[in-house]
């Protein structure tokens, strides 16, 4: 009989060493890294009555890529530019991969009708904002309706009865008791469902509640057929450049003179841009994509915001540090609303 071979110390270790890399390198880990994403031509994006942009240059919106990471990556990601980590926790909340989503469409949804009604307004062209019912944006696990409603889901109706605002439904419900039984009529995927179930107290005012997070859902209404469609693109940060690419095209007039701008920055009602995340790694893809423009929300920091954030930079501020770094030739153009922006392309030439 043969003396058995003993397998070499050194292969076993190389051997296990080799397969610590593989799957560090393989298996994802709960932690998402926050990367440069890409920036989106809005010409075939927007149309107005059937017409699309087809002025030179173009209006892009950018985004950041999100991406779940392995062990590799978790510790590439502290030597890396432009890459941040967040936990789980951080980047969902409590919230399910499926209700994020819901949530990002939400703001997308909302990025958009905003955009189409800051544009109308620019062009002088009337509407009119119907109520829809109530968005849910959240439902408490102590709620009644917990699994029964979800976020995304539109509230029609309840016991019946249609509301004018979410002010009047929310005065309905209190007006009820804790322990009192409500039949709610929602939207979901297009379709009309009802569900019912019983009235929480809330922590906040110990009245009877539901127990959802909510905001109104309105839809605006124009004799102008305007479309958004940014694909799977999700979140309120397109707002801004939504908003001159979709007055261009009502006012029939070239602002942007045939120029590549990019840019981000939310909506308000009233003309408003705001803040959003991510700005250095929008920068790094509006300057990849070859944008000679680039226009940055110049939000004001209050004294309290900065005392409990020190360090914390204007979305301006951040975009200058980042367009330095990579050595861009883009000029960072600071806005505060739309006007800003719109008085900005007044100043340039063809």
């Amino acid at each position: 009989m043969s003396e058995k071979k003993k397998f070499p110390l050194k292969w076993l270790l190389a051997f296990l060493a080799a397969s610590v890399i593989i799957l560090g390198t393989l298996l994802p880990l709960p932690f998402y890294l926050e990367v440069p994403g890409t920036a989106e031509k809005l010409t075939h994006v927007v149309t107005v009555n059937g017409k699309s942009d087809e002025e030179k240059g173009a209006f892009m919106l950018t985004t950041v890529g999100i991406r779940q990471a392995t062990g590799v990556q978790v510790l590439m990601s502290h030597f890396m530019d432009f890459t941040d980590l967040y936990s789980k926790e951080e980047l969902f909340g409590q919230s399910t991969s499926d209700e994020y989503n819901d949530m990002q469409k939400y703001y997308m949804d909302s990025s958009e009708n905003n955009a189409t009604k800051v544009a109308l307004d620019l062009a002088n062209i009337p509407y009119e904002m119907v109520f829809k019912g109530i968005y849910v944006l959240n439902v408490q696990k102590t709620s009644d309706f917990y699994g029964k409603l979800k976020v995304g889901d539109t509230v029609t109706s309840v016991d019946g009865q249609h509301f004018q605002t979410s002010e009047e439904f929310m005065n309905y419900v209190k007006s009820k008791k804790v322990g009192d039984n409500l039949s709610v009529t929602y939207e979901r995927n297009g379709e009309e469902k009802e569900t019912s179930g019983k009235l929480i107290e809330l922590p906040t005012d110990h009245k009877a509640g539901i127990g959802i997070q909510l905001t109104d859902r309105t839809d605006l209404e124009t004799s102008e057929n305007i479309k958004i469609d940014a694909g799977d693109i999700g979140g309120p940060s397109a707002g801004l450049m939504f908003t001159l690419e979709t007055y261009s095209l009502l006012a029939n007039k070239d602002i942007r003179k045939g120029h590549l701008i990019a840019g981000t920055g939310t909506m308000s009602y009233d003309g408003t841009v705001g803040r959003i995340g991510g700005i250095d790694k929008k920068i790094v893809a509006a300057d990849k994509a070859g944008a000679e423009i680039f226009f940055a929300p110049d939000d004001d920091l209050s004294e309290d915001l900065l005392k409990a954030n020190p360090g914390l930079k204007s979305n301006y501020q951040e975009a200058l540090a980042a367009a330095k770094k990579i050595n861009s030739k883009m000029t960072i153009v600071p806005v505060k609303t739309v006007q800003d922006a719109l008085d900005y392309l007044e100043t340039l030439g063809k």
